[in-house]
């Protein structure tokens, strides 16, 4: 089937309670293992990719790619811009057929942030394309997360809403981007204080290292759509390694890389069924 709109994936996931697991896929390698992992889970998928691997694969080449893993599946596949850094990239996604887009200007001002935004949602909207942002700061795991002051606030989450117009909303509510280095505290509270106020489809980004209970405490509060990345890049380098130390005299890319796409795939299957409601 050709690549589809995560807008209904989310509406439906919103209404019933259960998320899209959606996956950072840097290279062929990794969108394979993604789409195997959803068809042997019987789920939808989102694949996405940042600004930097537009850089390192090329835009045309992420399509294409996407475009052939979606076409040979059984379960609807999605391709998503992951923190969109600048209005011309976003636009050059649109043009190539990305299906939602993410705008990432968190770090601005809450107005210059909302205007951005609202800009880039009117270009999307015109493509017929569905656009999540990001209010409150997500920090890295190096950073020890976000402070208090840094977190969504509800109130601020329902104007920002209001004035962008986009379709899902990435609040902060304790999450990191990576592997956290001490103890997980999500504010479960606050997350279903910005559900009530915003009525929109909630995405968790940070998601990798996280139980799944809490992800699914999370879902339970309205996110629906919900990110990894550090644990695939980490199970994925892993095996190379393993399968190098092993073999060092192998010279063949494709008995190199078999073990790291199955490593991918292993972990991205599980990621789908909890988020998906199959396994706790």
């Amino acid at each position: 089937m050709p690549l589809t709109s995560p807008k209904e994936l989310l509406a439906d996931a919103y209404r019933n309670r259960y998320a899209v697991a959606a996956f950072a896929a840097h290279n062929m390698e990794m969108m394979r293992a993604v789409v195997e992992a959803a068809e042997e889970a019987g789920a939808p998928v989102i694949l996405q990719t940042t600004p930097a691997t537009l850089r390192y694969a090329g835009l045309e080449s992420i399509v294409a790619m996407a475009r052939a893993a979606a076409e040979g599946a059984k379960v609807p596949v999605a391709l998503h811009l992951d923190h969109g850094d600048t209005f011309e990239t976003v636009v050059r996604c649109l043009r190539a057929g990305y299906t939602s887009v993410m705008v990432d200007a968190s770090r601005l001002p809450f107005l210059e942030n909302a205007a951005f935004v609202a800009k880039v949602t009117e270009a999307a909207h015109a493509a017929g394309v569905p656009v999540e942002a990001e209010l409150g700061t997500i920090g890295g795991a190096e950073e020890g997360g976000a402070g208090e002051e840094e977190l969504t606030d509800p109130e601020a989450a329902e104007e920002f809403v209001r004035r962008t117009g986009i379709d899902f909303l990435a609040p902060a509510f304790g999450t990191v981007h990576g592997v956290y280095k001490g103890e997980i505290r999500l504010d479960f509270s606050r997350l279903e204080a910005i559900s009530r106020r915003v009525g929109l489809p909630l995405v968790m980004h940070g998601a990798s290292g996280v139980p799944g209970e809490m992800i699914r405490r999370a879902i339970a509060r309205g996110v629906s759509k919900v990110n990894f990345s550090t644990e695939l890049k980490r199970a994925f380098v892993r095996q190379l390694r393993n399968y190098l130390s092993n073999h060092p005299e192998e010279t063949d890319p494709r008995r190199i890389l078999l073990p790291a796409r199955e490593a991918v795939k292993q972990i991205a299957k599980r990621k789908i069924e909890i988020v998906s409601g199959v396994v706790p």
